[in-house]
């Protein structure tokens, strides 16, 4: 039989839950590139901070503990996708294909081009790009120094122009996260 405190942190929980998941799913998709995978990464997420939410509900910034939360599971699941990937030989493999609608192509073409950045550069450049956080707040997310999240993102985005081809890789980044990230958590 639970408390009156163990009720209200039930209820309170619940209420960050809904309104936080879907994003969370959402920057687990965009993180990994794995859409299959995004839902289970929020919801292991979530289950993590429920079993520590007397200090995540006393913490000045809930969200972006969450958001780090999500940050280093992607992390450790794209790790593993590496090594598994290498021990089996299929690392990566390169498509050939090209889709006739220009919209699809780019976002193909800037998911395939994060995927090639550096996690912590991804993480910078999606953050900012696709969430619209500030400095400040991806620096809270991904537990790092505002000045690295500025050197992180200029040299994530400037490999990504590098990737693309084009100077109008910002607007493109952002145009693509925000329709190829836009389903993330609404597969179930």
């Amino acid at each position: 039989m639970g408390t009156v405190l163990d009720d209200a942190a039930s209820a309170e929980f619940h209420a960050f839950f809904e309104r936080h998941y879907a994003e969370l799913s959402r920057l687990a998709h965009l993180l990994t590139g794995e859409s299959d995978a995004a839902d289970d990464l929020a919801a292991d997420a979530l289950l993590a901070l429920w079993h520590r939410w007397d200090r995540v509900r006393a913490a000045d910034q809930p969200v972006a503990y969450a958001r780090g939360v999500v940050a280093n599971l992607a992390r450790t699941r794209i790790r593993s996708t590496v090594r598994e990937r290498r021990r089996i030989a299929l690392f990566w493999s390169q498509r050939e294909e090209q889709t006739e609608n220009p919209d699809i192509a780019g976002i193909v073409d800037v998911q395939d081009a994060l995927r090639r950045l550096p996690f912590r550069k991804r993480a910078c450049v999606v953050l900012r790009h696709a969430f619209d956080l500030s400095e400040k707040d991806t620096a809270l997310a991904l537990g790092i120094t505002v000045g690295t999240v500025k050197s992180q993102t200029s040299k994530g985005m400037a490999e990504l122009q590098r990737l693309l081809g084009s100077a109008g890789v910002p607007r493109k980044v952002h145009v693509a996260m925000a329709r190829g990230g836009e389903n993330a958590g609404r597969n179930r």
